[in-house]
């Protein structure tokens, strides 16, 4: 049976579930659909919710299952400072495509293993180089990687608010 003082995490894990899938798959939308390629930035900015949606699927699991409130704790507090961390990224990355500090040398796709002579100009024909200094979308302003730093601040946010609320 759900607590009182546990309605906070529990409110806190569905929505950081739901706003999580809901960036990573308009991010995988944005790629299939739309057919825009990521950088290399782009790609590491889904790492927290690659390990942070699971984490919060496990803290909901054992909220439903009416136990382990100190671990859920525990796998909340990792998936917020995992979003902080991610934050940073997307602050990173959003001042590499306004240009205002460079990039990492290796920032571009299709970099990939030794190719060999026979495929060389087919493989070009069908590479895109994505560089990390071009935001290839943006609305309001803003690119994806300033969309993440906001949807990231958001669940960290939501996060601290949930732990800092069911410890009252």
């Amino acid at each position: 049976m759900i607590q009182a003082s546990d309605r906070p995490l529990l409110f806190a894990s569905t929505v950081v579930l739901a706003l999580g899938l809901t960036a990573i798959g308009g991010a995988w939308v944005f790629q299939i659909v739309v057919d825009l390629v990521p950088c290399p930035l782009c790609l590491e900015q889904r790492w927290a919710y690659y390990a942070g949606l699971p984490l919060a699927l496990a803290a909901l699991g054992l909220l439903m299952a009416g136990g382990g409130r100190n671990i859920v704790r525990a796998l909340l507090a990792v998936v917020a400072v995992l979003f902080i961390a991610n934050a940073a990224l997307g602050i990173y990355h959003s001042g590499v495509e306004w240009h205002w500090w460079p990039g990492p040398t290796s920032c571009a796709s299709g970099a990939g293993s030794p190719l060999d002579a026979g495929g060389l100009a087919e493989r070009m024909a069908r590479t895109k180089v994505v560089a990390c200094d071009e935001a290839a979308w943006r609305f309001l302003g803003l690119s994806l990687a300033g969309y993440n730093v906001l949807v990231s601040l958001a669940i960290a946010g939501l996060i601290g608010w949930a732990l800092k609320k069911a410890r009252a």
